[in-house]
């Protein structure tokens, strides 16, 4: 998925260094979830993994790939939708090939968020396709169904919504994030939208996932390794990603602007400003009950360098290890449009 500070691409790199810094233990606390890669990848790695974040999207990609610890079976579903199941085909994907191909459906998301629907405006919204926009809509209404008809367990549901929230960004009309659509129609967003399985991730710990700010956590999980991955720059994350939000949810919430956004007023992070941020960081560092605390932030990121040492060697001894990596697309304006690649800095702290 196309995420701020994704670290699908970073996170091997980040282990490798915790490695070799003798960084080790049995559980693992991912502070700021977001997709759920960190977390995920450190559960392969049979770590007990704690996550959390304000998001609910990243709420049920939590519950799809940290919090669930079996393989989906669909045993009450798959009798009622008469499926003939070859031997060989995984009960995920039988589901997967029914919801493409139900009849696309009118819903919130191609009445907002496609030029059909929203021709009424000034700027009609391009998030999606008029096709897209009702499959969408289609998928996430019958997965709604089936859970109101109690078709399907807490982790069947959570899977088939990580199914889709997964796949739409394939077909969203973006730059990266969902605070702006494109006046152009990328080659991708034209293609019919076809739902796609997730993977499956099994350990033999039990893992817990949280929906809420992960500070008022603090008291209430130990950790060897507490994994931090704030924002880095005052924008906030919830507008970026209203939209995975709301297909999430499908609420039908009260929207306003160009784009369509969702009120997240609940949902900002105080890392998002240098001060609070700082102010946050002490807390966390003073008041979790970690072993080792692993800050993941970078070069151009608000909080100096200085002042974040100078708060974690208050309660430990700190490393810092830097790496260069490849700028998230979307981040590539002003001054940065010219820089093709970023510092990643690591901040180790072991108490």
């Amino acid at each position: 998925m196309r995420f701020i500070g994704n670290k699908e691409k970073l996170v091997e790199k980040i282990s490798q260094i915790l490695i070799s810094k003798n960084i080790k233990g049995n559980s693992f606390f991912d502070f700021f979830a977001g997709t759920s890669n960190v977390g995920k990848y450190f559960k392969k790695k049979d770590y007990q993994v704690f996550s959390s974040d304000l998001l609910y999207f990243s709420y049920v990609l939590q519950k799809a790939y940290i919090a669930n610890n079996t393989e989906p079976k669909f045993e009450k579903l798959l009798p009622k939708l008469n499926i003939q199941k070859p031997l060989t085909a995984k009960p995920l994907q039988l589901v997967v090939d029914y919801l493409n191909k139900i009849d696309a459906k009118e819903g919130f998301i191609s009445q907002n968020y496609t030029p059909k629907g929203t021709g009424n405006l000034e700027i009609p919204r391009m998030y999606f396709s008029n096709e897209n926009g009702k499959i969408i809509d289609a998928i996430r209404i019958q997965i709604e169904k089936w859970k109101e008809k109690k078709l399907l367990l807490s982790n069947e549901y959570y899977i088939l919504l990580a199914c889709l929230i997964e796949t739409v960004p394939f077909y969203a009309n973006i730059l990266g994030v969902y605070s702006a659509f494109q006046k152009i129609w990328d080659a991708r967003a034209v293609k019919k939208m076809v739902l796609r399985p997730i993977e499956t991730v099994i350990n033999s710990k039990e893992n817990k996932v949280f929906n809420e700010n992960s500070v008022h956590l603090i008291s209430k999980i130990a950790t060897d390794i507490l994994y931090l991955d704030p924002p880095y720059n005052q924008r906030q994350y919830a507008p970026n990603y209203h939209l995975l939000e709301t297909i999430a949810k499908y609420d039908n919430p009260i929207i306003k602007g160009i784009s369509g956004l969702r009120n997240y007023e609940h949902q900002k992070s105080q890392f998002c400003n240098a001060e609070t941020g700082l102010n946050e960081l002490y807390n966390i560092s003073k008041n979790t009950h970690y072993k080792h605390l692993v800050l993941s932030y970078n070069s151009e990121g608000i909080m100096p360098q200085s002042k974040i040492m100078a708060i974690l060697e208050q309660f430990g001894k700190v490393e810092l290890v830097e790496f260069d990596y490849l700028r998230f697309k979307s981040n590539s304006n002003g001054k940065s449009k010219t820089t093709k690649f970023i510092q990643e800095q690591l901040y180790i702290l072991t108490k």
